[in-house]
């Protein structure tokens, strides 16, 4: 999947604890930790908000993109 959650790096640059982060979202540690490592198939509008506004940053700063044709052809829509 050309979808890439770079989460780690943004709290690595605000020096913050994913621990802390969930908690102020509303997460548990294990679904952050499930969104950190890429475990997981989509990310609700409202987490990524409440991310971003913890983060101080946009969701391209947490999300990126490595272009593949081949995902024009998917059927996993």
């Amino acid at each position: 999947m050309p979808v890439r959650v770079t989460l780690d790096v943004m709290l690595a640059r605000r020096k913050l604890r994913a621990r802390d982060v969930a908690e102020k979202i509303g997460l548990s540690e294990t679904q952050l930790s499930l969104l950190r490592t890429g475990k997981v198939r989509g990310m609700r509008f409202d987490t990524l908000s409440k991310l971003c506004l913890v983060l101080e940053c946009t969701p391209g700063d947490i999300l990126e993109y490595d272009r593949d044709d081949a995902d024009l052809n998917s059927k996993d829509d």
